[in-house]
């Protein structure tokens, strides 16, 4: 019987150039043009970034219901409006209920409506084909920067959980009580408790969370739903 490392793939020289590329970030480029997946490849490839392209959103949709593993580091989706099947707007819309990639949209030939309804939803650019080489650019920039910053902002939501989750209902009650404004005096005679328990408490509840000061316990609690 094969045991579980004789499974694994080798590392390969282009596996780690493309987790390179991945920790930059990757686009992910969605056209019916092939044309334009080729250009617009050539530019995002040349700038250090991992790229990948697909010719219609349901194929993209399909790819990511494989769950299919990647190398870690921001992304961004650039999908094109007008295409056969399912859109620029509606592959937008379905994105938006599964994850929080940041999403590009591009057009050749779109009306005003669109691209407001493309900001409404959430796009962070509309970009107008053919598209210059630098305004991409700095549209992909922005994106692959909203994209790291909301992966910082889950994992910290998760450490929180985690941190919240080994406090005692006491510690909790006591953490959110001092949150909220309340002295440490009116919290001991609330809960009839010595007042040098609730300041043990506290202090406990502050090392388990990482709270240095009142402030940290502020915004560790609106953070985390303390």
């Amino acid at each position: 019987m094969k045991t579980p490392k004789e499974y694994r793939s080798p590392i390969t020289v282009f596996d780690r150039k493309l987790a390179e590329r991945c920790t930059r970030g990757r686009v992910i480029i969605i056209d019916d043009d092939e044309e334009i997946l080729s250009a617009l490849t050539a530019l995002v490839e040349m700038e250090g970034y991992a790229c990948e392209t697909y010719v219609s959103a349901l194929s993209y949709l399909q790819m990511l219901n494989y769950n299919r593993p990647c190398f870690p580091g921001p992304c961004c989706v650039l999908c094109d409006v007008k295409m056969p099947e399912l859109g620029g707007l509606e592959l937008q819309s379905r994105l938006a209920e599964l994850d929080d990639t940041p999403v590009l949209l591009m057009s050749g030939a779109c009306g005003v409506q669109e691209a407001v309804s493309a900001f409404h939803a959430g796009a962070l650019d509309f970009l107008i084909k053919p598209i210059d080489a630098d305004t991409l650019l700095i549209a992909m920039d922005k994106a692959l920067v909203v994209s790291a910053e909301r992966y910082s902002q889950r994992v910290r939501k998760v450490t929180l959980a985690a941190q919240i989750a080994t406090l005692t209902e006491r510690e909790r009650d006591i953490a959110r009580r001092v949150a909220a404004g309340q002295t440490n005096p009116a919290i001991a005679e609330e809960l009839g408790i010595a007042l040098r328990t609730v300041k043990l408490h506290r202090q406990r509840a502050m090392e388990k969370i990482g709270a240095v000061k009142m402030t940290d316990l502020v915004r560790i609690a609106d953070e985390g739903n303390l």
